[in-house]
């Protein structure tokens, strides 16, 4: 009898074995001041999500000076027990552009004020990530700053890959940091027409491929956020955060009139903009199908499976938009 039962039990702990966990579940906070909603909380909890990749300032350019500026620092409001935060620096890709640019200033000063953030806050943090688009003309600079930037920290340091660092980067080159993570997101330029800017599986199918050729190890950013594209005479002249066709459509100043264009009936103001009669809202979202069609494609493409899935961003706004299960549902395609 135990004979027959032990090639049984066997083959079950052989496919136990085999079944690879799904990569966690993390977010980006990209709000000013770091303080959770009631509805935040729960997906948190809900999610079992222990890391947030927190953007900690913006760096910039003085306009007189053309020096380096930090921007719109955080501010923690929060009780952070229990959460991992990585500090995330958004560089502006016109720092790097500047030729007199002092590199070895940047990277120190750059740090410097991460760690007076993390002292105030007492966090203790073991990564830091750093994102920035940079391109075949500031690619000298974004490269020696992140050299200088890893002896100075002497911490695992990450970066944010593009869909076009990718396909061509032989010429971007590869920074070296620990590990990528892919912002499988604004695919396109924004403009009038019916195109989203933010995910086009077009678009992205010309760049898949060449995952499977990228030498560095990637996790993934997937987009949650969803934005209005101002248009007026047919000329785009601003994009409205926090916007969405739920939104719209519950609003009587605006008629839909395709089902992601808005028409302006009357003028208004809406959020402290202006809208004119007869402008145009073209809503941008993503969708529970976008997200798995992003999910699927990428898994079919990516040399190895990603450790985590970071969602952007944590936004009661953007939650609301997805039922409660979403995030298990995309990361259980990996």
């Amino acid at each position: 009898m135990l004979k027959r039962i032990f090639p049984v039990l066997f083959f079950f702990l052989l496919l136990s074995c085999s079944k690879t966990e799904n990569p966690i579940i993390s977010f980006y906070y990209w709000k000013t001041i770091f303080k959770f909603s009631e509805i935040e909380k729960e997906v948190l909890k809900d999610n079992q999500v222990r890391k947030l990749y927190v953007r900690y300032f913006d760096i910039g350019l003085q306009p007189e000076t053309k020096q380096p500026i930090p921007i719109s620092p955080i501010r923690f409001d929060e009780n952070l027990e229990g959460f991992t935060i990585v500090p995330v620096v958004f560089i502006q890709n016109k720092v790097m552009l500047e030729p007199n640019l002092d590199v070895n200033d940047l990277a120190e000063k750059t740090f410097g004020f991460i760690e007076q953030i993390n002292l105030k806050n007492k966090i203790n943090c073991q990564e830091i990530q750093i994102d920035c688009d940079w391109t075949l003309k500031s690619k000298e600079n974004y490269l020696k700053f992140i050299e200088v930037f890893k002896k100075l920290s002497k911490k695992k340091l990450s970066a944010t890959i593009r869909l076009h660092q990718v396909k061509y980067f032989k010429k971007t080159k590869i920074p070296n940091v620990d590990s990528g993570v892919l912002m499988y997101y604004n695919m396109g330029s924004i403009a009038p027409d019916s195109l989203n800017s933010i995910y086009d599986q077009k678009v992205a199918s010309k760049y898949l491929s060449s995952l499977k050729k990228y030498p560095l190890h990637l996790d993934l950013a997937l987009p949650i956020y969803s934005w209005g594209v101002h248009i007026r005479n047919n000329k785009v002249i601003g994009l409205r955060s926090k916007m969405n066709t739920k939104e719209l459509s519950n609003d009587p100043n605006f008629e839909k009139t395709h089902s992601i264009f808005f028409r302006v009936k009357k003028s208004n103001y809406k959020n402290g903009i202006f809208y004119e009669e007869n402008d145009l809202l073209k809503i941008e979202e993503i969708t529970t199908k976008d997200l798995k069609e992003m999910a699927e494609d990428l898994d079919e493409n990516l040399p190895e499976k990603p450790n985590e899935i970071i969602f952007y961003d944590l936004d009661e706004f953007n939650l609301n938009h997805y039922e409660k299960n979403i995030f298990e549902q995309v990361v259980s395609k990996f």
